[in-house]
């Protein structure tokens, strides 16, 4: 079964924290027979948004569709996290590309910090977001490679808004006997991803997007202009967008075979009161140095929203509580009596090297997916500057379509199998504290 259905219920969000508290949205009516287009964008996550509100902008007919809501995927179900940079550090990009590129892709992970934020102002966006993201780990070398890298971002990058913890203020700031030391982006910052999109579909309306929701692509045929079959009609357009990022499933083979869905994992527990002190004393987020990121808030309402676990195919666990709570109880051992209210899953994407792909699969079809965790700005970012390109302004997407994105080994058939060994092989590390 595809992975649109086989965890989810048609058309709505999962049992979220997030949908709990989302604000009124209107349902928009899945697309009925043929209509005709300038630019037709797949998947109304960020990637989606971003596109069609930024193409209204300058005049363009730009129908959005998606199979089930906006905000469906894994844009309305994340951590919320709006980190600096890009998903690999600076020094492994230096190291990969080159200072100078490097440069370029750390410019560009500022514009887009500034995106989100500005499109929050811009459009009156309520998404609670909040600056500060802490980044934490476990021993004495993690704590001084985190230190040594803020002085990097400073002295190379005029970066000034990360302040180093030590043992004690990091233990000052989340009481976890986990946690050695760490440092604190200031320039970041964490929000309510479901409002956040649901506030760029408002945007996007507003702009004459025509959204259609309930509207599951069937097939793409390029030409121009450009095909795309629904199940209950189809679009003709000048110029497509594949934003569905890890519900693609077959669209297209060559970002398929570069572009693996994974699944993750977040639980909000009953609001704490007192208690949010034993979690964070300020209100910024956190995530760890594990391979497989703990990340982790407090929620408006005194909730602890925490992210933790993977899998590798296609169902979700059957006890998502259980799956995170483990994690959870690893750096909170303390709340081991609190209940949980709300647990989740989601299906985003990664690549081999943890950066995104963006391509120009045909003159006219774009495309911008695997995030690996890092989507709240890189992929509202992404939207954007295939909206630019569109429109002739193509040296930022460009530079993102440079970046070194190979295919996943062993083909259609093992790629996936090979990935999950992968990956518990790196989850074992964690454990044993390699």
């Amino acid at each position: 079964m595809s992975l649109l259905y086989c965890n989810d219920t048609q058309g709505q969000w999962p049992p979220s924290w997030y949908a709990a508290t989302a604000h009124d949205s209107p349902s928009y009516p899945p697309l009925q027979g043929a209509t005709r287009a300038d630019a037709v964008v797949v998947g109304a996550g960020f990637t989606g948004l971003s596109a069609a509100l930024h193409l209204a902008q300058e005049g363009l007919d730009v129908v959005l569709v998606d199979a089930h809501r906006v905000g469906f995927g894994a844009s309305g179900r994340n951590g919320g996290q709006l980190g600096s940079g890009q998903r690999q550090d600076q020094d492994s990009l230096r190291n990969m590309l080159g200072h100078a590129e490097a440069q370029l892709l750390w410019d560009l992970g500022e514009e887009a910090k500034a995106l989100v934020r500005g499109l929050i102002a811009q459009h009156q966006i309520d998404c609670a977001y909040r600056p500060g993201v802490a980044w934490l780990g476990f021993g004495a070398g993690e704590t001084a490679k985190m230190h040594a890298y803020a002085e990097t971002l400073a002295r190379s990058y005029s970066y000034d808004q990360i302040q180093p913890l030590d043992a004690q203020a990091a233990q000052a700031l989340c009481p976890s006997p986990a946690y050695h030391g760490g440092i604190l982006d200031m320039g970041a910052g964490h929000l309510h991803p479901l409002n956040f999109a649901l506030g760029l579909a408002r945007a996007a309306q507003q702009a004459g997007v025509r959204i259609f929701e309930n509207t599951a692509v069937t097939g793409v045929t390029p030409g121009t202009p450009a095909r795309v079959d629904t199940g209950q009609g189809h679009i003709l357009a000048d110029q497509v967008i594949l934003a569905a990022n890890g519900y693609l499933g077959g669209l297209n083979r060559q970002v398929a075979s570069r572009v693996m869905p994974i699944n993750n994992f977040i639980i909000a527990t009953a609001p704490l009161g007192p208690r949010a002190a034993q979690v964070l004393t300020r209100d910024v987020a956190v995530a760890d140095t594990k391979f497989v990121v703990n990340y982790f808030r407090l929620s408006h309402d005194g909730r602890l929203l925490f992210g933790g676990g993977e899998s590798y195919g296609d169902r979700f666990p059957s006890d998502i509580a259980a799956t995170v709570r483990k994690p959870m109880l690893h750096i909170f051992p303390h709340l081991a009596d609190v209940p949980i209210d709300y647990a989740w899953g989601g299906t985003l994407a990664i690549t081999t090297k943890r950066l995104p792909y963006l391509a120009r699969l045909a003159p006219n079809m774009w495309s911008a997916s695997g995030y690996s965790g890092h989507g709240v700005g890189t992929a509202t970012h992404a939207g954007q500057l295939i909206a630019k390109a569109i429109m002739g302004q193509a040296a930022g997407f460009d530079v993102m379509a440079r970046l070194p994105v190979s295919k996943f080994p062993g083909g259609p058939g093992l790629r996936q199998p090979l990935l999950a060994l992968a990956m518990s092989w790196f989850a074992l590390r964690d454990r044993l504290g390699f």
